[in-house]
């Protein structure tokens, strides 16, 4: 066919007005004239089936026309109403007559022999040149017949030519058209099936250019928005194996929801052959050739077609062509026999005597036939046509402008009716944007592609196979992005595969918030997997990527698609363990402040002035301050109780040590009085205090170094547990906490060995093996205490260390205490100067040099 036209384009080329075309090979196509100032000129196949007379060789072979389109004579009757419409108009075209040559053509060869016979110089036959084309309804033919047209600089409008590629300007320059293009088309059916989450399509289509460049088009904007195509199968009205392949795939595929892409030919033909398969459970979406056409209804494409889906033209009103439409009669056009093969089509009958049919009388009513040209409800298409003749009209108009001898549209030259040429009418075409009388605007961008307005329409199959094609909604590509698309609120949506509910066609279910997407490089993008967030991350969205890290304050919650803040933790006085410690150092303080009340109550008694009176008091008035201590370990830390709780403690510690040690050396310095020739000073009461004094302020000074330099200090440690905070006190300068304990490791320490060497004085009186048990404990409680206090987790680290104050402290009250209080109270009559003499001289003088000092 490329040859071909390409023989023809150079015969029917002209590069001068002096110059002519000679027609080679068969015409007559024409149809339908009328005469007037300025001709335009059409083309369409008032028949639809081409048939090849070969007259047995003996003559030229010629092709004639069988099979008649209702709709492209709906078409054609339509330019002829508004042909007249503008010749009534006064304002648009005054004084000049508008007329037309429509010409019938059936098959490519037949067809592009047409467009040459339209745009031929031969005057006498045509009586007149065009100076713009109308038509065709394909595609495929507005290609080739553009090739002829561009050469003449003759101007091309389509009424249903719908493919993209046709607005390629650098190979069609001369081709423009009222319908939308099918890139909008292909837009809109991207937007529907992303408006239903229809990730997973499949697509059926014809092999033709309409819609082999509308799929292909379809399949490249839907992998932009994540839709895939399951498969893409092609259909040949001819071919049996390939609608095999396509009922096999129909019944094996995953897809519910099937695009359509075909022209109406084929559609008719692919539902015929799908009527003895019972396809069902597809939803079907048809595109803008066929999704309106109601004869494609019957009984037995009901499960088919019910539901089916798709984008029409906009639905409009043209006042007074269904009255023209229907008002036709054989007797209107004597000049053409295409009227009358019409109507006896419609009306089954013969204007020849015939006996096999009725006679016809030219007389009957159109309005008794159903058919698609006396469907004038549903003039989508042929309002395309409609804007077409008036877009030719109008560019004509600012062509013929005149104002002060200058066109006020160019500023070329004034030109008058018989200086026409299609040259002159396509640059003016350009710039054409007018409003039609029912209100359609008609502009054109670079590409020459008119606004693209649809209509979404639904079928409703009724049970007697009649149909109803409900418009829903609207899909306009002059809205903002996102709001292209938008549905009908009182919609009463019909799906397909007789489902109550929107179809899920998804290859794989989107990935819900708490977990990630991960794509599987052997299968499309739809089909993915979904894996289950990592510990401590989130995804908040469906089919995320990625998860996202919590904060470190942050965790999530079970469902994984939020991070909630974690639960503090904190040694409290609601926990069963800081409740049951926090009555441990009550406990602790009853039984230090009872001690002090009998020691007070019996200070006067011999047991009591024998262990050093006023150590003993300062010992358990400490003692009861590092049991209070404790308490400054349970609650939530804050910036005071951290500092506090850390040198309260040290610095309690540290005076109780002191006392013992205090006590310790005086048990000691009795001990080496007694031998005699030794000059030794005693340790009287001045040199216990400044002794107890000196060793506390030691203390006192490492608190203040580490409180001035680095403090402890409240922090949140969420290093422990991922799943929560800890509130502790940090140590702020890790030195000056284990400096405050080392000291009070290094007195215990000295306490000990010195308690240990006086361990064996004489029974009656040795209060220096119950100091040795006191600070064997002590020091046992302490060593154990550092392992465990590093290595245990949150809030079992304070209650370690309260657990190592409180049994510390115990230890010294029980140890030094306890024995003594025992006599006080229950052996009162052991608690005198005789019984704690004993036998030697020895506890005779210990005895004495405590009650001295």
């Amino acid at each position: 066919m490329g040859w071909f036209i390409v023989i023809i384009s150079l015969l029917a080329t002209t590069n001068s007005e002096n110059r002519t075309c000679k027609l080679i090979g068969q015409t007559g196509f024409l149809e339908f004239s009328r005469e007037g100032d300025i001709l335009i000129g059409g083309i369409f196949s008032l028949a639809s089936t081409r048939k090849l007379n070969d007259n047995d060789y003996k003559a030229v072979p010629y092709s004639y026309c069988t099979k008649w389109n209702d709709r492209e004579l709906k078409f054609v009757r339509t330019v002829m109403f508004t042909v007249e419409e503008i010749n009534r108009n006064t304002q648009l075209l005054p004084g000049i007559s508008l007329g037309y040559r429509i010409y019938n053509g059936c098959g490519s060869e037949n067809l592009i022999r047409a467009a040459i016979e339209a745009v031929s110089r031969e005057e006498s036959a045509c009586g007149g040149r065009i100076q713009a084309l109308l038509g065709h309804s394909s595609s495929g033919i507005s290609e080739d017949i553009n090739i002829l047209l561009s050469p003449l600089s003759i101007p091309q409008v389509s009424h249903l030519s719908t493919c993209a590629c046709l607005s390629d300007k650098n190979l069609y320059p001369t081709f423009f058209r009222t319908v939308p293009s099918d890139h909008f088309q292909v837009l809109g059916l991207v937007q529907l099936m992303k408006y239903f989450d229809w990730r997973w399509v499949g697509i059926i289509y014809s092999e033709t250019l309409y819609a082999d460049e509308g799929t292909a088009e379809f399949i490249v904007e839907a992998m932009k928005e994540g839709i895939c195509v399951e498969y893409r199968l092609p259909y040949l009205k001819t071919s049996t194996k390939k609608q095999k392949a396509i009922v096999k795939m129909l019944r094996e595929s995953s897809s519910k929801v099937v695009l359509l892409f075909m022209s109406l030919s084929y559609i008719k033909s692919f539902l015929s052959k799908m009527e003895s398969y019972n396809i069902n459970g597809k939803h079907w979406v048809g595109s803008e050739a066929w999704i309106t056409q109601q004869d494609l209804a019957s009984l037995e494409r009901k499960n088919i077609l019910q539901g089916a889906m798709g984008f029409a033209l906009p639905d409009v009103s043209i006042p007074g062509l269904g009255e023209f439409l229907l008002d036709l009669k054989p007797s209107d056009e004597p000049d053409t026999g295409i009227i009358e093969a019409f109507w006896e089509k419609f009306f089954d009958c013969s204007f020849s005597p015939s006996n096999t049919s009725n006679l016809c009388t030219g007389a009957e009513d159109l309005k008794t036939v159903s058919s698609d040209y006396t469907d004038v409800n549903n003039l989508r298409a042929e309002n395309n046509v409609y804007k077409a003749v008036y877009l030719v009209a109008y560019a004509l108009h600012s062509l013929l402008q005149c104002e002060n001898g200058v066109n006020p549209t160019t500023g070329n030259s004034c030109v008058n009716k018989s200086e026409v040429q299609p040259k002159m009418v396509l640059e003016h075409i350009k710039y054409v944007n007018f409003t039609t009388q029912n209100g359609a605007k008609v502009f054109f961008d670079d590409n020459g592609d008119s606004v693209a307005q649809y209509d979404l329409v639904n079928w409703h199959m009724n049970d007697d196979g009649s149909v109803e094609i409900l418009n829903i909604g609207q899909y306009d590509t002059s809205f903002p992005v996102g709001k292209k698309l938008k549905l009908r609120e009182d919609a009463n949506i019909v799906w397909g595969g007789n489902s109550t509910e929107v179809p899920r066609s998804v290859c794989t279910e989107p990935c819900p918030p708490g977990t990630r997407k991960a794509i599987n490089k052997n299968k499309p993008v739809c089909c993915f997997d979904c894996f289950e967030c990592p510990e401590g991350t989130i995804s908040n969205q469906t089919d995320s990527p990625d998860c996202l890290a919590c904060s470190l304050e942050f965790w999530p919650n079970t469902k994984k698609d939020q991070c909630l803040p974690k639960p503090t933790e904190y040694l409290s006085h609601k926990d069963i363990m800081g409740a049951l410690l926090t009555a441990f150092s009550c406990v602790g303080v009853f039984l230090a402040f009872l001690t002090f009340l009998i020691f007070l109550t019996h200070k006067e008694t011999p047991i009591v002035k024998a262990n050093n009176s006023e150590l003993s008091f300062l010992l358990l008035i400490s003692l009861k301050l590092c049991f209070l201590c404790s308490l400054t370990f349970i609650g939530r830390p804050t910036e005071w109780s951290c500092m506090l709780r850390h040198t309260a403690f040290g610095i309690t510690f540290v005076l109780c040590i002191s006392c013992v040690l205090g006590k310790t050396l005086v048990v000691l310095m009795a001990f080496r009085a007694t031998f005699p020739g030794k000059n030794i000073k005693l340790f009287g009461h001045a040199q216990q205090r400044l002794s107890v004094l000196v060793l506390t302020l030691v203390q006192v000074l490492f608190c203040i170094i580490w409180l001035c330099t680095n403090p402890p200090f409240p922090a949140m440690n969420v290093k422990y547990y991922k799943e929560k905070i800890i509130l502790e006190c940090a140590l702020g300068s890790a030195v000056g906490f284990w400096a405050v304990l080392g000291y009070i490791g290094l007195l215990a320490l000295l306490c000990f060995i010195l308690a240990f060497l006086a361990r064996n004085l004489p029974d009656s009186f040795n209060e220096a093996k119950l100091i040795t048990f006191s600070m064997l404990i002590f020091c046992m409680v302490w060593i154990v205490f550092i392992p465990v206090y590093v290595s245990s987790p949150g809030k079992f680290t304070v209650a370690v260390e309260i657990f190592a104050i409180l049994a510390s402290s115990f230890g010294m009250l029980v140890c030094i205490f306890v024995p003594k209080c025992y006599i006080i109270i229950f052996r009162p009559e052991k608690n005198c100067r005789k019984h704690l003499m004993g036998k030697t001289s020895f506890n005779e003088i210990q005895y004495k040099y405590q009650i001295k000092y």
